[in-house]
């Protein structure tokens, strides 16, 4: 009797459950909505730094032009230095407009895409997961429910083989045992076979909905790929032709510098080349006045000094408010140093008054009028005044043709000034 029982062996842990075996791919969908914030949040972050780094850049520049400015360097090597300080500030420049690309196109480029992409319901979760979810509930539903069947047919099984315990206490029993076995096996055999002929379509069903997410995500990655590679041209500033004109022209300005001609410069303006205004003689003419108006104190920067104080004729051109090439003419008698030393400085000349030889008879002092310094002033000879921007001085003569007056600090110092720097008071 046991040998002729067709016992199954087959057990339920046989069976892979593949029913709802989709939680991953259709999780991958709200996987994606959050790795679009994270891309987000990264643009944001290098944006930040970006900035940061191109802020610093024009501070950095700002603060070294200034000191370059006032330091002691002249010439070309001075303008290779500025040219350090341009490309700083055209660099940042560059940084500024990589911040704006991440913010302005790609950050706001990914953003769009996720807003058209993914659909937020009103009870929580994407409307593109419900899809696929419902999708795939709908594609197994045939063969779940077959499943199902033969789920049932393998406990029914089980029983059979608690039956088969009892044999050797009731032989009705292992008759019935005997067909239920038969019977159950044929149910089982059926329920099996009903569920291989509709595993196909359960799989075409299955593969056509995984499709559809697949071609969803695969939107999704080469989406993300344009964008690093959007990513990539914005900050890969060796490919910008306005980032390789800042070096072109940083190394041209740095390859213009000349030693020989920034000496040659210095020559010119503070050594043996600069011009000098040597002391003439001039017969004395006792029909001109010994007094030397501000105009012959122009034409004494032009055409010389004397050894009267008495020039020939006016110059009717603008005075020079700040020349560092000519010698004045309160200097005229000074002996110089045959070297040409910052530490070395000519006597300080004499006050016009004093080498006159006292005040001038011929000239009558005003009262004179209170007027403020609009700008600071550094008197270029000897008989000119010096004040800061805010400083009140006298004016005691009205402006003249030249565009000087004459007027009195409250020291007591007189002297001349231009008369556009001050206004009254």
């Amino acid at each position: 009797i046991y040998k002729t029982i067709p016992c199954a062996s087959i057990k339920p842990t046989h069976i892979t459950i593949l029913v709802g075996n989709y939680k991953r791919t259709v999780k991958r969908i709200e996987d994606g909505h959050r790795l679009c914030n994270d891309m987000m949040s990264c643009i944001q972050e290098r944006a930040k730094i970006e900035k940061a780094y191109a802020q610093q850049l024009t501070d950095w520049s700002k603060r070294w032009r200034q000191l370059v400015e006032r330091g002691p360097q002249y010439g070309t090597l001075e303008r290779a230095w500025v040219a350090l300080m341009t490309e700083a500030e055209k660099v940042s420049e560059l940084h500024q407009e990589v911040k704006n690309n991440l913010l302005n196109e790609d950050l706001e480029k990914v953003k769009n895409w996720q807003k058209e992409a993914y659909h937020k319901q009103m009870m929580g979760g994407f409307k593109e997961t419900k899809e696929a979810e419902e999708g795939f509930r709908k594609a197994q539903k045939p063969w779940a429910k077959k499943l199902k069947e033969v789920k049932r047919q393998i406990l029914a099984k089980e029983k059979y083989e608690k039956s088969l315990d009892e044999l050797s206490k009731c032989t009705q029993r292992i008759k019935d045992a005997i067909c239920f076995v038969f019977q159950a096996k044929e149910k089982y055999e059926k329920s099996l076979d009903e569920l291989s002929k509709c595993t196909p379509q359960y799989m075409e069903n299955m593969e056509v909905v995984f499709e559809q997410c697949q071609q969803f995500e695969e939107k999704r990655l080469n989406f993300l790929r344009e964008v690093f590679l959007d990513i990539k041209r914005h900050l890969n500033l060796t490919e910008s032709q306005s980032y390789a004109a800042v070096y072109r022209e940083l190394e041209r300005t740095i390859a213009s510098a000349s030693a020989q001609e920034d000496l040659k410069l210095f020559s010119n303006v503070h050594g043996p080349g600069m011009h000098m205004n040597w002391p003439q003689f001039e017969e004395f003419n006792p029909e001109l006045s010994h007094s030397i108006n501000k105009k012959e104190k122009v034409k004494r920067n032009h055409d010389g000094v004397t050894l009267t104080q008495v020039t020939h004729g006016v110059d009717q051109g603008t005075p020079q408010t700040a020349n560092r090439g000519s010698v004045s003419s309160s200097e005229k008698n000074q002996q110089y140093s045959a070297e040409w030393s910052d530490d070395e400085q000519p006597p300080a000349a004499q006050p016009a008054s004093e080498t006159n030889g006292g005040e001038n008879p011929f000239e009558e002092e005003s009262k004179g009028v209170r007027v403020r310094a609009l700008y600071d002033y550094e008197g270029q000879e000897q008989d000119e005044l010096t004040f800061k921007a805010g400083e009140e001085l006298t004016k005691l003569e009205d402006e003249d043709e030249q565009g000087w007056c004459r007027g009195r600090l409250d020291s007591g110092q007189r002297g001349l000034y231009p008369a556009n720097y001050v206004e009254p008071v």
